[in-house]
């Protein structure tokens, strides 16, 4: 499938099956974020948790290319920012959360794809190479992909806040 028909079907399926696009804004000061991939109801236990003390910013990633380079971006913006938190469950298919976690890890290639990544299109389009570079060296992520209880999320919150 080209890449302008991925993206067709992908502004399809958020017209026809629109996902709340929250994003929860918390302790400015914090160095750390939560990305809770594709579990909106860890998103919401979050955002009225006391947790929201403890981290600069809590929102989701459903995509590994459109979702990746917002996050990117965002980050590289608010250089505060030096942790994130992987955590609940990846979106089928395409993989955010693992292609995040290979980006960081492998970088990417010469047309700018994921290297190793395994979701439908982990192409960065809108993003410079000293972008991902300034990323991968910026920022550690937190691999909690798949866990989705907030007392786990929490603790390793708490641990990052001592190191």
């Amino acid at each position: 499938m080209t890449n302008l028909l991925v993206r067709f079907v992908g502004k399809v399926c958020e017209t026809l099956l629109p996902i709340k696009h929250d994003i929860f804004y918390g302790n400015e000061n914090s160095t750390i974020a939560i990305c809770t991939l594709s579990s909106i109801n860890i998103l919401e236990k979050i955002s009225k948790s006391e947790l929201m003390t403890k981290v600069a910013i809590t929102a989701r990633l459903f995509s590994e290319n459109k979702g990746i380079e917002t996050l990117l971006k965002y980050v590289l913006e608010h250089r505060k920012i030096k942790y994130i938190v992987l955590c609940g469950n990846d979106t089928k298919g395409h993989l955010p959360g693992h292609a995040l976690l290979t980006l960081q890890k492998n970088g990417v290639d010469t047309k700018c794809r994921i290297i190793g990544a395994q979701g439908k299109d982990p192409v960065l389009d809108d993003v410079t190479q000293n972008e991902i570079y300034e990323f991968r060296k910026h920022v550690t992520l937190v691999d909690l992909i798949g866990t989705t209880e907030i007392n786990i999320i929490a603790e390793r919150i708490t641990n990052l806040q001592k190191a």
